[in-house]
């Protein structure tokens, strides 16, 4: 192939492709100008995310558990009082990773056409509001990560209700029962009102260290703020997203624009690790705020340029597989699916709304192509990393386990998957 360089001085040169380049380039072409390329492309990409959505499905049983006898009920069976009770599926708890699923199952149904997918999400929250009442009746100050449902009434941090409330208001739009809105409103007064803040406004938390901040937390909250924002046309959730973005790169970004995990307050420190699933998070926030703020907000620039800077910096750890790794930029952690999923989505997404250049796609295509891997024929994903509390140690960072199927990846995988089709069709209009 050649490459001819034209300025002051005529320069070619002749570079030659290694297989893997030219079976890329191949599928690029295939891709870009050639209508079956995108139609089969879209194809298998539908048919990985269906096998992941389905299963989800699947294992949604809208029951609850009897945890000693394996009966189950629903929420409107006579129950003894003595009975030990969970939900029967994860997919049916109020977390934060539910949020993001809901979300997920959402945008997924309105690319495919598939409306079992926006049924589930509807039908979800419905279930989940109906199910609270019996949770909450018998709560008794148990740990909210263990007690099903908890984070619904126990309302204490933002990733109680930022997800979970960006989930409702989706949900609300679609079927607006008073109870959604009151829940909606409750998750409003707590996060622009009670969420704990230094003194500049910034969110942090009070565990496992007082006055912690969280990248992670820039999605709990943000996520939330800008569909408000988006829906009441009330400035003051814009307003309170910019800050913490702003604020959150301040505290939390590096020289090589990418975040570390958290910081702290009474040392004023960054924390150790570059750890992967932060990153997401806080990117997923950045493009969820940049899509609904108005492009003429006094800010938008300002976002602009803290989202590339991050982005870029991400974009440079991508390995060999496509995927990116548990901590960024260490290339002996593992392999980890669900940041990959995030930072995949992000890069196309921001390539679909214009802030990012359309050269980028062969990193969120190659993002996909990790992500394809490790979706097993039943829908199962691999490689996602369990819950993940902020660590002094990039040890504990290293030793996190990856359960088979872990709930923190599934929404995220669907929203990449998403995220690449909307790409594939925007780019094919232009």
């Amino acid at each position: 192939m050649k490459i001819q360089c034209i300025g002051t001085t005529n320069i070619t040169c002749k570079v030659k492709p290694t297989m893997k380049q030219k079976v890329f380039i191949s599928f690029l072409i295939s891709v870009f100008l050639n209508g079956n390329g995108f139609s089969q492309h879209s194809q298998t990409i539908r048919e990985a995310l269906t096998r992941v959505a389905d299963r989800i499905l699947t294992e949604s049983s809208f029951h609850i558990l009897n945890e000693q006898t394996k009966v189950p009920y629903t929420i409107y069976d006579t129950i003894h009082d003595t009975a030990h009770i969970t939900l029967a599926s994860p997919h049916n708890d109020w977390r934060y990773w539910n949020g993001v699923l809901t979300i997920a199952m959402i945008r997924l149904a309105e690319q495919t056409k598939e409306q079992r997918y926006k049924e589930f999400a509807l039908k979800n929250i419905t279930f989940m509001f109906n199910a609270v009442q019996y949770f909450q009746k018998r709560y008794r100050n148990e740990n909210k990560w263990a007690y099903p449902l908890a984070q619904y009434f126990v309302m204490e941090e933002l990733d109680d209700c930022g997800a979970m409330g960006a989930a409702v208001l989706e949900v609300y739009k679609n079927e607006q029962q008073p109870r959604y809105w009151h829940y909606i409103e409750r998750a409003a007064e707590h996060i622009l009102q009670k969420q704990t803040r230094l003194q500049d406004g910034t969110f942090v938390r009070s565990f496992p260290v007082r006055w912690t901040l969280w990248a992670d937390d820039l999605y709990m909250s943000v996520v939330f703020l800008a569909r408000m924002g988006e829906y009441t046309r009330k400035q003051i959730y814009f307003h309170t997203a910019v800050q913490q973005v702003i604020n959150f790169h301040k505290y939390l970004t590096c020289s090589d624009g990418v975040m570390v995990h958290n910081w702290y307050s009474d040392t004023n420190q960054k924390g150790v690790a570059k750890w992967g699933r932060a990153n997401g998070w806080a990117l997923l926030a950045q493009i969820d705020l940049l899509e609904r703020l108005p492009r003429k907000h006094p800010m938008y620039k300002e976002l602009v340029h803290l989202f590339r800077m991050h982005v870029y910096g991400i974009i440079r750890y991508q390995g060999p597989n496509g995927l990116w790794h548990q901590l960024i930029d260490k290339m002996d952690s593992y392999e980890e699916t669900s940041c990959s999923a995030m930072f995949t989505y992000t890069i196309a997404k921001a390539i679909t709304l214009g802030i990012i250049p359309k050269r980028y796609s062969s990193v969120a295509y190659r993002g996909w192509e990790g992500i394809a891997t490790k979706i097993a024929n039943d829908g199962t994903v691999h490689g996602v990393c369990t819950g993940t509390v902020v660590s002094d140690n990039l040890v504990d960072y290293y030793r996190r386990p990856t359960p088979l199927n872990d709930v923190h990846g599934l929404g995220t995988v669907l929203l990449a998957g998403y995220g690449i089709l909307e790409m594939i069709e925007k780019g094919k209009e232009r």
